[in-house]
């Protein structure tokens, strides 16, 4: 028996082969709350008939079905690559490194048809019996990741889905050892495509990946569930970057609008040889968006710049996750 809360709770995904067909789950993810809940559309009758004062339960209606939420955790050194293959879209494979037990996983954007999951969540009853509930053709929608002084790097995904059902049966949650990617880690650069520098006296970072997509896909024929999410407008990356005035660098970008790229990187300890457990963002370009520095009192001045993630007409925007995961 589990424990009859919250400590008892369970998620597992698997990447789908057929958009909401299930999947067992072969990854259990360590999360830290999560969302996620059946949708319905509901219509009720409303034929008068002499004498009734109220509407037929009988005559109530599921006219839709679907589900949506969130799902949040610490971004860790395994275990990430089938969350990651989802938001970004193209298929990857792990590639080791100078045969070591490093396997590096590029995850490049690219269109995310046919990228679902399957995620099952375990719910435990006040006995400490855990029911399932199992999330079919999970599409990520969104996902935002963050960091601050003192913290740990945390993503935040926001998922789509076409059904959920309770006959599958719960599996087993197993756990590789992992550790979460934390501020100690991190560094962030900028400048030029492949020569940027670090950039001294940021204290937070968050870069949010939106993957807008029509999600109203209700046809005849269907039963009341929708047909798989598709792409409906261009990607949108966004981020912030908080920290000291220590120079004049990103303000003068944010004046001139110049662009820069953008590398925010977890470096962790050495795997093997000298490859380590990593987890990089890249964005070919970035232009600031808001705000120029303000002095609010006696303490030191901490812009806030916004900026907007663009393409450079030539590389694209990339998430770098080096693990031992040998599978995604």
């Amino acid at each position: 028996m589990a424990i009859g809360s919250g400590l008892g709770a369970q998620v597992g995904i698997a990447a789908e082969s057929v958009y909401g067909t299930y999947v067992a789950p072969t990854k259990f993810v360590e999360f830290t709350k999560e969302s996620l809940q059946l949708k319905k559309v509901t219509a009720q009758s409303a034929g008068i008939a002499a004498g009734r004062l109220m509407p037929l339960s009988s005559r109530r209606v599921v006219t839709q079905r679907s589900a949506a939420g969130s799902l949040e955790m610490e971004v860790t050194n395994k275990a990430m690559g089938v969350l990651l293959q989802s938001l970004m879209g193209t298929t990857v494979t792990p590639v080791q490194q100078a045969a070591t037990a490093a396997y590096l996983q590029t995850h490049l954007l690219a269109d995310v048809a046919g990228k679902s999951l399957t995620l099952q969540k375990g719910l435990p009853l006040t006995t400490g019996t855990v029911t399932r509930k199992n999330f079919l053709g999970c599409k990520v929608i969104s996902a935002e990741f963050s960091c601050e002084v003192g913290g740990m790097l945390t993503v935040s995904f926001e998922l789509d889905c076409k059904d959920v059902e309770e006959t599958s049966v719960l599996a087993v949650a197993t756990y590789p050892t992992m550790s979460p990617f934390h501020f100690m880690q991190m560094s962030v650069k900028t400048g030029t495509y492949a020569s940027e520098v670090a950039r001294d006296g940021i204290r937070k970072v968050s870069v949010k990946i939106e993957r807008p997509q029509a999600t109203e896909r209700y046809y005849a024929g269907a039963s009341g569930l929708k047909a798989e999410p598709i792409t409906n407008d261009q990607v949108k990356i966004t981020g912030s970057l908080e920290g000291d005035y220590v120079d004049t660098v990103l303000d003068d970008l944010h004046t001139s609008d110049g662009g820069m790229s953008f590398v925010w990187d977890f470096t962790g300890p050495i795997i093997a040889s000298t490859h380590a457990e990593r987890f990089t963002v890249k964005v070919p370009v970035i232009k600031l968006d808001d705000a120029p520095p303000t002095v609010e009192g006696f303490d030191l001045v901490k812009p806030t710049f916004n900026f907007t993630g663009l393409s450079d007409g030539t590389n694209v925007p990339s998430i770098e996750y080096m693990s031992t995961d040998i599978t995604l």
